[in-house]
This record gives structure tokens, sequence and C-alpha cells, in this order.
């Protein structure tokens, strides 16, 4: 499990945090999956366990996860999750446009130039293979 980029100046708490929390939104992570536990993860990206109970209690407060005393921690199955990060992020992009729009940037520009970077990301994910 690559949950952590050692070149990444966020703390671990946080990478995990986010890795968990993209697997949920596409789908990998599904609700009432069962998550590693505590001890497993820590030893499997060789970290502090108070590491991993940090990111599994910033998951819990977000609505990412649930925990069952004596049975571990479980993903929650909340659509709301996945609906207000589709709103947050078109929040995002359409401010990106705007910004765009400010500086000259035509609407044609912008998208050839993210084409552009689709397909790199794309050619990038099939050399990877």
């Amino acid at each position: 499990m690559n949950l952590i980029n050692p070149l990444d100046s966020r703390p671990i708490y946080e990478q995990i945090v986010e890795n968990f929390k993209m697997q949920i939104f596409k789908g990998i992570l599904r609700e009432g999956d069962q998550m590693p536990s505590v001890r497993t993860l820590a030893v499997e990206l060789s970290t502090n366990p108070n590491t991993v109970q940090k990111a599994y209690a910033e998951l819990e407060r977000q609505g990412f996860i649930y925990t069952v005393k004596g049975r571990g921690n479980f993903v929650r199955g909340d659509t709301l999750l996945v609906e207000n990060k589709k709103n947050e992020l078109v929040k995002q992009i359409i401010e990106l446009f705007t910004q765009a729009h400010e500086i000259g940037l035509s609407l044609d520009e912008l998208v050839e130039e993210i084409q552009k970077k689709l397909e790199e990301m794309t050619l990038g994910e099939k050399s990877n293979d």
C-alpha cells in the first residue's frame, strides 16, 4: 500500500487521510469495507501507530469511516461525501476559469491546455503499467 510519499512536505497522517479519501471517492474502498488495523498499517507503512490512529480519527471526524469497538474501523457509505467533493471541485474549477478569463486566457486555449495535460497523464499511466 503506497500511502506515503517521502518527498511530500505534508505530515504523514494528512497523506494517509487524503489517500484513503481518494480510495473511497474512486470506489476502491466501499461502504462496509474494513480498514486495515492501526498496528498492521503502521507496520506496513513503517510509521508510528499513533500517526495512523491520528489519521483514522481525522477520517472519522470527517465522516469517512466509523469505529466498531473491538472490531475495527469501517468505511461509511455516505454518497453525500462524494457529492460534497464534486461540488467543491466544481466551485474550484469555476474560480480557476474566472481567473483565466481575467488574464485573457480564452476558453479554447484553456481547453487545449487541459487536453494536453490529460494526454500526458494518460501516457504516463500507460508507461507505468
